[in-house]
């Protein structure tokens, strides 16, 4: 038996109950407060996994001595059909006296107010953790099983059949038992009564004649219990005891004390025959001694003190490296449904201890409970119980060498995580050590001018932290296509190269690439055109595709620019024209390493209203995410301040629960969106601000089915109306489009700073579109083979050159052609590069080379041009027809025509 310390638990209960699964975390709510209406949400259910389920390691690394992070993908067949899950393994090794395991409570590391992993963590100065507990949500959220932190007991376990716990000893051997609660309270006359639980919400019992673990009963509450009652929905009024230092100090009868429970106390909250007991023998002055113990399941009492920590759980798992029969019913756990899971277990030496989650999200597919099992089994896990699991699973760790922790893989809701009960907490208990290993990240590839800052993260000999200045690391690069000053590089030419640093007798190697011009594929502006008008303005963002197929987003200053019809200047993403001539088109070319794309500009431009909201003939919707903690709507309005509009479109939110990403969203026209003609380059929308200094984004999509999120204001900054506008040609978006939300966002970092609810109103939006380049009248060119004699529109030319055949392949003067078609020719001479210009579309080929590249997109041909008597003769279909003009040939006669 164990005399009461400063504890924390927590439970809830009223009237008649229903159990149902809200996520992972059971629910149980009264009866009455589940609407007629309440359908409970379906997750599929997965069929038996089959025998052919395989692990592959993809990585692993250190969070500190003694911990080990693992990541795998578990691939089994569900109904005959591949299925992949992402497993997540922390891996502590109870041999290493450098790493504990503890139990982590709720806000404040208290029981009663949940919290979310990220926070328990970081409050607690953990490495990594894991949810643990059930718990129910519809209370103040106590752990459903019994909790002990640092050798306390904070809860004892419900009365509910079924459940285990996991336990580390004082003496660091892993223990996964069931275990009831034994307590007694004795008066100061010797009369005893007894203990039914500590820092417990309410709930309904399994064990017992009680439908109520309040009624007739007596429970213990400490200073770590953090509701507002003692507890929510008890369904049985209190007569309560303050005792401090074992002696009685306050006896309020049937009402509860006000006022926080000092740390050196603790309350005894009566009810019934509790309340009698309490009356008839405790009084002010007088001593009072509480005692308690936990019980194992082979009714061996147990001294909490004896554990490092214990948490409680779910059914039993894994029993002696086989799947065990589960202790308890699954279906409250959805255990059936293929979720993400999270469970614990330890090895059969008793030396390793797995932390264990199962992911669904993306791509991975979750779990179920006997995967869950087949998935334990194959870690290597001995006897493992299972955790809360749905939307519950989270699992965070610190990187190694950084000092901030990090979600280690998506919850069920993305990076939103769930408020829980407690968690299990990896902790590091080594002293400081000296360097040990060097990792330096920053890109890996980079592109001719560019300049990339590399950082460092070191580790000591026990795989903690260890701080790296300038003084004490020095860069270098091994390499002749660039230069380095301090931890920046940049690049001068393509090629490869090493960064290099090292402190003392520890150097770490990182290999990079400057990109040159072969490798690149496609150089592609996020522009469609520009305005051909002083002082006119447009953004290019350059996307650059490389022949192995990856994508790089660069700034406008990646390439090297020239200006046709106009003179213009570029600064970062931004052209600006700064004057023009007589041309009504000019063009900007852009090149990296030599490789060209082209941005048009033409004059004038027109514009269109999407909607001003005044006779929408569809519908618009609310949508929130995530929809556990976000709430909102969206509705036509008429009486915003200074609205000159009929009606306006307002979106009001409130983001004031949960934490993470938080929207609500303008939905257009259900999922079909509002439609967008043509190919606009800029939206303007009147937005009145709420000086929340949340964002406002729209969603489009394009003709492929890719979602575009475009910017309207970073920060709601300002108050009352204004019009934003956004570059739609920086976007890349494939047309036609279509307009699907309009929303207001908070993301996690730096959320206290932004309103937590508020409203935006929308009106007036506005398409923009730039002029297509004139494109002059197409001629009719005759010429035949061998001849320097030709026709324009039926009137004779002499050439300088004839056409000719070569390999079945016929050659036309390009001067000639490209003149005659009122195209733009440009030559190098060093480079032997021929540019040709036509309206929109701008052609470049090398002498003797077979590739060609179309506006910015390189392409490989069977042909190339040739040199004859000094001039540039090309393939003639291979030009002709990528301007879009019809060629024909009469073999008889020799006869070349383009039109």
């Amino acid at each position: 038996m164990r005399k009461v310390d400063n504890n924390h638990v927590r439970q809830t209960v009223s009237k008649k109950v229903i159990v149902v699964l809200l996520g992972g975390a059971l629910l149980i709510q009264p009866l009455s407060a589940v609407p007629v209406s309440w359908n409970p949400v379906k997750t599929p259910v997965a069929a038996a996994a089959t025998a052919s389920s395989a692990f592959k390691l993809l990585q692993e690394s250190y969070i500190t001595a003694g911990a080990i992070k693992k990541e795998y993908v578990w691939t089994t067949q569900r109904s005959g059909k591949k299925a992949e899950t992402n497993v997540h393994v922390i891996e502590i090794d109870l041999s290493n006296p450098n790493v504990k395991l503890d139990a982590m409570s709720g806000k404040n590391n208290t029981v009663g107010k949940l919290n979310t992993i990220a926070n328990m963590t970081k409050e607690n100065g953990a490495v990594a953790g894991i949810n643990a507990d059930v718990f129910i949500t519809s209370t103040e959220g106590s752990p459903m099983g019994a909790q002990v932190s640092s050798g306390t007991m904070l809860v004892s376990p419900m009365k509910i059949k079924g459940m285990y716990a996991f336990a580390v000893t004082k003496d660091r051997q892993p223990v996964v038992d069931s275990y009831t609660f034994d307590g007694t309270v004795k008066a100061g006359d010797g009369a005893t009564f007894v203990l039914a639980g500590m820092n417990q919400s309410a709930y309904v019992p399994e064990v017992g004649d009680s439908k109520y673990s309040h009624f007739n009963q007596l429970h213990i509450y400490t200073s770590a219990w953090g509701g507002a009652e003692r507890p929510r929905n008890a369904m049985a009024t209190p007569t309560e005891v303050l005792v401090r230092n074992g002696i009685v100090e306050q006896i309020s009868e049937q009402a509860p004390i006000a006022g926080a429970i000092p740390s050196d106390g603790y309350i005894l909250r009566g009810h019934g025959d509790a309340a009698k007991f309490i009356v008839e023998h405790l009084q002010v002055g007088q001593s009072v001694t509480s005692n308690y113990s936990l019980v194992s399941s082979t009714g061996s009492k147990v001294d909490p003190s004896t554990f490092q920590m214990l948490i409680g759980g779910h059914t039993i798992l894994v029993d002696k490296g086989a799947a065990a029969a589960f202790s308890r019913d699954i279906t409250g756990v959805s255990g059936s449904s293929i979720v993400s899971r999270s469970a614990v277990g330890y090895s059969k030496d008793g030396k390793k201890v797995y932390l264990i989650t199962t992911e669904k999200f993306g791509n991975s597919t979750g779990a179920t409970l006997k995967e869950m099992q087949q998935i334990m089994v194959g870690l290597g896990v001995y006897k493992g119980i299972n955790l809360d699991g749905g939307g519950s699973t989270t699992m965070i760790d610190r990187p190694l060498g950084e000092t901030g922790l990090q979600l280690t893989h998506s919850t069920q809701y993305g990076t939103t995580q769930r408020s829980v009960a407690n968690g299990i907490g990896v902790f590091s208990t080594a002293p400081k050590g000296s360097l040990k290993g060097i990792t330096v990240s920053g890109s890996n590839v980079l592109f001719i001018g560019q300049k990339a800052s590399y950082s460092v993260k070191a580790y000591d000999t026990y795989y903690n932290p260890f701080e790296l200045t300038s003084t004490n690391a020095k860069w270098s690069s091994i390499g002749s296509v660039g230069t380095m000053s301090g931890n920046e590089f940049t690049a001068t030419k393509a090629g490869t190269a090493t960064i290099s640093v090292r402190s003392g007798d520890v150097t770490s190697n990182y290999p990079i690439e400057v990109i040159g011009q072969d490798q690149v594929a496609e150089v592609k502006l996020d522009a469609a055109a520009g305005v051909l008008s002083k002082g006119a303005t447009v953004s290019v963002p350059v996307t650059i595709t490389l022949k192995n197929g990856k994508s790089y987003k660069l700034t406008g200053d990646s390439l090297k620019w020239e200006f046709i019809g106009f003179t213009g200047s570029q600064k970062g993403n931004t052209i600006t024209v700064e004057s023009t001539g007589s041309s009504t088109t000019g063009y900007a070319i852009g090149r990296y390493d030599g490789f060209p794309t082209l941005l048009p500009f033409t004059q004038g431009g027109s514009e269109k209203t999407l909607e001003n909201f005044e006779n929408v003939g569809y519908a618009i919707t609310t949508q929130v995410t995530p929809a556990a903690t976000t709430t909102g709507s969206v509705k036509l309005v008429s009486d915003l301040p200074k609205q000159t509009s009929g009606k306006a479109l307002q979106i009001s939110y409130d983001f004031s629960a949960g934490t993470g990403t938080k929207a609500v969203y303008a939905v257009f026209n259900g999922t079909s969106g509002r439609t967008v003609e043509g190919a606009p380059n800029g939206l303007s929308v009147d937005v009145y601000g709420d000086g929340s200094l949340n964002w406002l984004r729209a969603e489009f999509t394009d003709a492929d089915g890719k979602a575009h999120l475009v910017d309207l204001a970073k920060q709601l900054d300002w108050t009352g109306w204004k019009t934003v506008r956004a570059d739609l040609g920086s976007y890349g978006m494939k047309y036609p489009v279509k307009l699907k939300r309009i929303y207001v966002v908070t993301i996690a970092d730096g959320q206290d700073e932004r309103a937590a609810t508020g409203a935006v109103g929308l009106d007036n939006l506005k398409l923009q579109y730039a002029t297509a380049p004139v494109t002059s009248v197409n001629k009719s060119i005759v010429m035949n083979i061998g001849k320097k004699t030709a026709t324009v529109d039926g009137k004779a030319i002499t050439l300088d050159v004839a056409p000719l055949e070569l390999s079945g392949t016929t050659y036309v003067p390009l001067r000639f052609v490209s003149d005659t078609l009122g195209a733009t020719l440009r030559w190098d001479d060093k480079l032997n590069r021929v540019t040709v210009i036509k309206g929109s579309t701008m052609l470049e080929m090398v002498i003797g080379k077979k590739e060609l590249v179309m506006n910015g997109k390189r392409s490989d041909t069977a042909v190339a041009p040739i040199v004859r008597n000094g001039r540039t003769l090309i393939p003639i279909r291979l030009f002709s027809e990528n301007l879009g003009l019809k060629v024909g040939f009469e073999n008889k006669t020799k006869k070349i025509t383009i039109d």
